[in-house]
């Protein structure tokens, strides 16, 4: 299908930016350029902010039960045009269609589910010391909300907030990434169709760094979630700080893979190596620091790079792709540093390494065996298609390991034990960690990390808590 031009969304109308600037949208398959996306400038942000708050205004007085059907009438929206909307993904983003496709039908699953969610934000009513009074605790939507989201998942990323904020009775203002605009504008065209009123959800692209800078201290904004890199998540929790604003932050992960000793070898591999390539790796639960036991190391290795080589690597359009390109080169440049760093360290490179193809920002899956702790790869997060292997005595030592660096978002374990698994539960500091099984994040449960890797969650009824005002009120009965 054809790549759309995208625009802002400000005040319920698609338009372009007051000056008429636009941004390039690449194919990272091709490296050549199929859209243009509009660039807002400070006069679009201030006619976005104001259109957020009238649409709170509106949105707020809107019964739990209607906002509920109007937001299910948007997720089956998004089933209809599930098709339509991965193809527009893959062409921006690159991964291949069919994971581009169970991303918008999972965004409308979590649409469904927040939608019901909302209908149980619940008050109560709390027994007085005193019975000339009443207690009452009141749950209100904190107002409108401002949203960050990157490229890696721009639909699942951007729905995740719009879901808890549309819920709870919030305006949400999105500032999507420019180099994947058009998918999370399919996302947010559903909440358009199904109804939701002019303001209550708007999209803007342009200059990340004048964006949040505009928006995060502007007395409209009222909350702030974030999700990408780190670096950059402190720096707009500082600022987020400085003005009061509620935030919740989804950062970077360097998920630890425990495989103990005891562990299930075939399904360690089949997990794993499956889960490592996904997206091309681009993804912040990514399983990449593989800590293996001694007596298994070799063997599941092996496995992996014969996984990992025979994987068939190609446009995401087409049908038999099982990993697209890298988003864009910057992420192929870091590959091969990461590479480079780690051999030089002495790591055995067992599958990849090198770019493939004459165009487009393709990396070869890559396995490294033997990763000295010094190397690049197991202390930066790669965010790319590379797996780095280690071997471990001890279970001790492995969670040490694991807990060694500042990241945690996700963790992974294999192991028949039950009291290996009851250990690993309670010590891997991670705010996620599946055990014996490959990701599955859904909307009823928390979604977000620990330590440096963020706080807050995207998930579970915990997620709506971020966008709610809890008050306390007590009446004289007079």
């Amino acid at each position: 299908m054809t790549y759309p031009d995208t625009g802002l969304l400000i005040g319920g109308k698609w338009r372009e930016a007051a000056d008429g600037r636009t941004l390039p949208v690449l194919n990272p398959a091709t490296g050549r350029e199929i859209g243009r996306v509009a660039r807002a400038g400070i006069a679009d942000l201030d006619d976005a902010l104001a259109a957020a708050q009238r649409g709170f205004d509106v949105w707020r007085g809107v019964s739990a039960f209607e906002r509920r059907n109007i937001m299910r009438l948007a997720a089956s929206l998004l089933r209809d045009r599930a098709d339509e909307i991965a193809a527009i993904l893959t062409q921006e983003q690159g991964k291949p269609l069919r994971e581009a496709r169970l991303e918008a039908l999972a965004a409308a699953d979590i649409v469904d589910w927040f939608a019901d969610e909302g209908m149980r934000v619940y008050g109560r009513i709390v027994p007085s010391r005193n019975s000339t009074t009443s207690q009452m605790v009141l749950k209100d939507p904190v107002g409108p909300v401002a949203a960050f989201t990157p490229w890696n998942f721009p639909i699942n990323q951007v729905v995740r907030k719009a879901a808890a904020a549309l819920a709870t009775g919030c305006s949400i203002l999105v500032k999507a990434a420019e180099e994947t605009p058009a998918a999370p504008a399919a996302l947010i065209k559903a909440f358009v169709d199904a109804g939701v009123p002019a303001g209550v959800v708007g999209l803007v692209y342009g200059d990340p760094s004048e964006i949040s800078a505009y928006l995060i201290p502007h007395p409209i904004i009222r909350k702030i979630t974030f999700t990408g890199s780190t670096a950059v998540g402190k720096q707009l929790a500082a600022l987020a700080g400085l003005h009061m604003k509620r935030v919740t932050m989804e950062l970077g992960g360097h998920a630890p893979v425990i495989v103990a000793e005891d562990a299930d070898l075939e399904l360690a591999i089949k997990v794993s190596s499956t889960a490592k390539f996904r997206n091309a790796g681009q993804v912040c639960i990514s399983p990449t620091r593989f800590l293996v036991h001694e007596s298994l190391s070799a063997e599941f290795a092996s496995g992996f790079a014969s996984y990992a080589s025979g994987l068939k690597i190609g446009d995401g359009m087409a049908a038999d792709t099982e990993m697209g390109p890298l988003a864009n080169a910057r992420r192929v440049e870091a590959m091969q540093v990461f590479t480079q760093d780690a051999v030089q360290h002495g790591a055995r490179l067992l599958a990849g390494g090198a770019t493939v193809g004459g165009e487009g920002n393709f990396f070869a899956p890559t396995v490294l065996a033997d990763v000295p702790l010094e190397a690049k790869v197991f202390n930066d997060e790669p965010f790319g298609p590379m797996a780095a292997i280690r071997s471990f005595k001890t279970l001790d030592e492995a969670i040490a390991e694991a807990n060694r660096l500042s990241y945690g978002l996700a963790g992974y374990a294999f192991t028949k034990s039950l009291k290996n698994a009851h250990q690993l539960a309670q010590r891997v500091e991670v705010g996620m960690l599946w055990v014996n099984q490959p990701a599955q994040p859904s909307a009823e449960m928390p979604f977000g990390g620990i330590k440096s890797s963020g706080y807050g969650t995207e998930g579970g009824p915990e997620a709506l808590e971020a966008y709610i005002n809890t008050r306390s009120v007590v009446m004289a009965n007079v």
